[in-house]
């Protein structure tokens, strides 16, 4: 589990962390397919909570529960927020569950180190925004989170 306060506001992300052991994890042959939908953990749904509504990135996401869910691409992805919130990690519970989804550029670690173990994280946060890491190998997706 991590919590962040941005402001007044918790974000609290509670998930499993699946490990690469080796493998490749993104892509053709790999752990997570392109194009196909992936709940970044493992066992039972990766999850969001938020105290109030914020905007993640540059859309409104409303106070509440989430689990989080994406469909990664070699060069976007798409990060969906679902209604469906205490799930298991298999099957997606479907668009018609879907709070939010948002188009993401995943940057490469750029020097960081090798995420042995998926990792949410927040590498900056202040009292009006924060950004919000899913880390797993030298993948990094990034959403800017700020208060409404």
């Amino acid at each position: 589990m991590v919590t962040q306060l941005v402001g007044t506001t918790q974000v609290t992300i509670v998930y499993n962390r699946p490990s690469a052991r080796g493998r490749t994890l993104f892509g053709k042959g790999g752990v997570v397919p392109w194009g196909k939908v992936w709940c970044p953990g493992a066992d039972t749904a990766t999850t969001i909570a938020l105290s109030r509504d914020m905007v993640v990135g540059g859309q409104t996401l409303a106070a509440g529960k989430y689990s989080i869910w994406a469909i990664p691409g070699p060069d976007e992805w798409t990060l969906i927020f679902s209604r469906a919130a205490d799930v298991f990690h298999i099957p997606y519970p479907g668009e018609t569950q879907d709070a939010l989804r948002l188009k993401v550029k995943p940057q490469p670690g750029g020097g960081a180190p090798f995420m042995e173990s998926l990792a949410f994280y927040f590498p900056a946060a202040d009292s009006e925004r924060a950004l919000l890491n899913l880390q797993w190998g030298e993948t990094i997706v990034q959403v800017a989170l700020a208060v409404k």
